[in-house]
């Protein structure tokens, strides 16, 4: 595709300064951008990086219009446009609705479908038009997948899960895997329970590769609306992710934790079970987060990087914490014997 920028503006809004007639034929970096290419700058503190940049426009803010004499498209958020602009300029490859060689279906499907090669859709499934079955996906008995879905090579989805209309699941995913139920026994040996929720994934969803959503043990596992979850994600059973929340490579949630609505998570952040979390909450990467969070904010819990030396100084102190606040509560006792004497 290429598109003027009066056509592009036409069609993503924004304020043109500059010839309408340029060409924009991709989205690219500002250090990498090459003629006919549209690049962006969030911060006008790296302006200088214009000067330098070979792109044939640039997305700015109104206070950076003045740093270039290029076309430059201006709006409040340029990171926004750009990724619009991005969607415009690469739309998604859509394969040739039918099965393709070795497709195994014993469900009716929509005539728009496409199955790849090799997948599998067991019984008494509702696929939605226009969906995706990238090959090798496995898909299970009662499986409902809604209208536009993505499912990338390799997904697999276990018996009675639901995915809503406009998800995207990249290889790898596993939806409606057991969770971790046991029970001990006298002897210390594990008893599986059975887990018999589902998995509910609403709509405009996007789930990263090798991610896994286990199924509830008694009550469902449930994604909301347009919630976004990177690669090696793990979320455990009955748990329960607000609308629009989105979560960085290597989170994990145990079982029976709440997520909020609009939530931020960074990567490697891990959340104890049977907790609650607001909406509008940020957590830092590689935080650990033990109890519930009942109030929007950021909130962090990691430890710095510091020379290793360093580290084994001040852990040493770590560990002779309880003493010390022991030896400062007698000293305070003693102050205040003191002070009722004087």
């Amino acid at each position: 595709m290429e598109l003027s920028l009066d056509e592009l503006v036409g069609r993503l809004g924004g304020e043109l300064v500059g010839d309408p007639a340029v060409r924009i034929r991709q989205i690219a970096s500002i250090e990498a951008a090459a003629e006919g290419e549209l690049a962006f700058l969030s911060n006008p503190k790296l302006g200088a990086a214009l000067a330098t940049s070979r792109a044939s426009a640039f997305i700015l803010t109104p206070k950076a219009a003045g740093l270039t004499d290029r076309p430059r498209i201006l709006t409040a958020d340029p990171y926004l446009y750009f990724a619009r602009a991005a969607q415009l300029f690469n739309p998604p490859k859509r394969p040739v609705a039918g099965l393709q060689a070795g497709a195994v279906v014993a469900s009716e499907l929509h005539p728009s479908v496409c199955v790849g090669a090799n997948a599998v859709i067991g019984q008494d499934c509702r696929i939605g038009e226009n969906c995706v079955i990238g090959a090798g996906c496995v898909i299970g008995d009662g499986v409902v997948i809604g209208a536009d879905s993505l499912l990338h090579a390799g997904v697999k989805i276990y018996d009675g899960c639901v995915i809503g209309a406009r998800a995207i699941l990249h290889s790898g995913a596993v939806i409606g895997a057991d969770g971790l139920g046991f029970a001990r026994d006298a002897e210390r040996r594990w008893v599986k329970i059975p887990q018999i929720g589902r998995v509910l994934v609403g709509d405009d969803v996007e789930i990263g590769a090798n991610t896994t959503i286990d199924r509830g043990a008694l009550d469902d596992t449930v994604i909301g609306n347009g919630v976004k979850l990177d690669n090696l994600i793990h979320v455990a059973h009955n748990c329960q992710v607000g609308d629009d929340t989105i979560m960085a490579a290597m989170a994990g949630l145990a079982g029976s934790t709440k997520v909020g609505k609009r939530v931020m998570v960074g990567g490697k952040a891990g959340f104890s079970g049977h907790l609650e979390v607001a909406d509008d909450i940020v957590v830092s990467a590689a935080t650990n987060v033990t109890k519930s969070i009942d109030k929007a904010g950021v909130y962090t819990s990691l430890v710095p990087i510091q020379t290793h030396a360093d580290w084994v100084r001040n852990f040493s102190h770590l560990r002779r914490l309880d003493a010390m606040a022991e030896r400062v509560r007698e000293l305070e006792k003693k102050l205040a014997e003191l002070e009722k004497k004087s």
